[in-house]
């Protein structure tokens, strides 16, 4: 293996490690608010509203990424991520206050909003495997919000809420010195990809397509959002079973692994069927695992979840591939940084829902509702499919 090959293996494998602990600590409140909640005595209804301005920070921050990093570069953003990110956990678990715990919060969603931006373009400029690439990268992501309510559940049963802070506040704090030792510039820099891809249509055309493909991105982010915060009271509520705090956060981590695991299958199954077709099986998926989940209890409903989490995340590896093949990389972060700026600031939106919804009728409204969103999405993903068919010509890209 070459020098220059190492080097893009290990600018990766940081920004995968990234992507872990992007969806673990911005994960860490959903779970640790049952422990709060119980340490307050307050609802968790009113509690889970205060992580509102963390996801819409996720959202909103994340449209100047594209602009800095053109400015001062990937790698600078990614070490602001680390250290940036590590200091707002440390900031929530000094919170001693609902207002305190309400800008720390802000703090971590706006740290969190760097990494995919970034880490999907540096992801896409050091591959010449876009789609195994992206799945593996997609893994190391989802494992990481898989993770986080076990994790957080242990940590917080055994020690206290505030350690599910500290504890990943330390690892982000730790990464980032890790990254900036052994991570050049010029490998964050590194363009291997070697096949592109053009539209053939014009601007009416093209037009209609980017209306459709953001759509399906904004209901994509809403029901995201819901699942992945409402993923640990719902086990909770409607598992049946008396468990412990410990157990509940346990078998969600489950539920997130079965699901996060597809990401490994659509990313090798990219470089064999068209992006669009992929999209149009994966949206089926979601709307189906949600009426199933909302319509039952026990096994069968932990099952809905698993086919909801395979379908969320699949689609992620799709929409990501489809900016990294259609978009040059002179205007990729930009291109990812609106991408992410509208799925997570339209996914913020999630925590309020939840909570009016949840209020009125239980969590069998929020996946009902969920799963009507999700039939937005497959309507979007058949459009998608519509208007691109026959139009893409792919064409070689040469390596630097």
């Amino acid at each position: 293996m070459t020098t220059g090959a190492k080097e893009a293996n290990r600018t990766i494998l940081f920004v995968n490690w990234a992507h872990a602990l992007d969806h673990f600590a911005l994960l860490i409140y959903p779970t640790a608010v049952i422990a709060i909640a119980a340490d307050l005595h307050r609802d968790y209804s009113g509690l889970i509203s205060l992580s509102t301005g963390a996801f819409l920070a996720f959202g909103l921050f994340a449209l100047p990424v594209g602009w800095l990093a053109d400015r001062f570069g990937r790698r600078a953003l990614l070490s602001w991520f680390f250290f940036g990110y590590g200091a707002a956990c440390f900031l929530v678990a000094a919170s001693a206050s609902v207002p305190m715990l309400t800008i720390s919060l802000f703090a971590l969603g706006m740290f969190s909003a760097i990494y995919h931006p970034i880490g999907s373009a540096i992801i896409v400029a050091n591959t010449s495997r876009l789609g195994h690439a992206l799945g593996i990268n997609g893994v190391w992501g989802n494992m990481g919000a898989a993770l986080a309510p076990g994790i957080t559940a242990a940590l917080a049963g055994a020690f206290g809420w505030r350690a599910a802070f500290v504890v990943p506040g330390a690892v982000l704090i730790a990464s980032g010195i890790a990254f900036v030792l052994l991570v050049k510039d010029h490998s964050v820099r590194g363009k291997k990809q070697t096949v592109s891809h053009t539209l053939r249509a014009g601007r009416g055309h093209l037009v209609a397509l980017l209306v459709v493909f953001m759509t399906a991105i904004l209901a994509g982010g809403l029901t995201f959002n819901i699942v992945t915060v409402a993923m640990p009271k719902v086990v909770d509520e409607r598992l049946g079973l008396a468990l412990p705090l410990a157990a509940t956060g346990w078998i969600t981590t489950g539920i997130f692994v079965c699901g996060a695991l597809t990401q490994i299958l659509i990313g090798r199954l990219i470089g064999r069927f068209e992006l669009t077709t992929l999209f149009i099986w994966l949206s089926v998926l979601q709307p189906a695992g949600l009426l199933l989940a909302a319509r039952t209890s026990g096994v069968p409903m932990a099952f809905g979840l698993i086919l909801v989490t395979a379908a969320i995340y699949g689609q992620v590896v799709i929409n990501d591939a489809m900016v990294g093949r259609y978009v040059p990389d002179e205007y990729r972060n930009r291109v990812y940084s609106l991408r992410f700026f509208l799925a997570f600031t339209v996914g913020s939106l999630a925590v309020p829902i939840i909570g009016a919804l949840h209020r009125d009728g239980g969590f069998q409204a929020v996946l009902f509702v969920s799963s009507a969103i999700g039939v937005v999405i497959f309507v979007s993903a058949l459009a998608t499919w519509a208007l691109t068919r026959g139009r893409l010509q792919q064409h070689p890209v040469p390596a630097e």
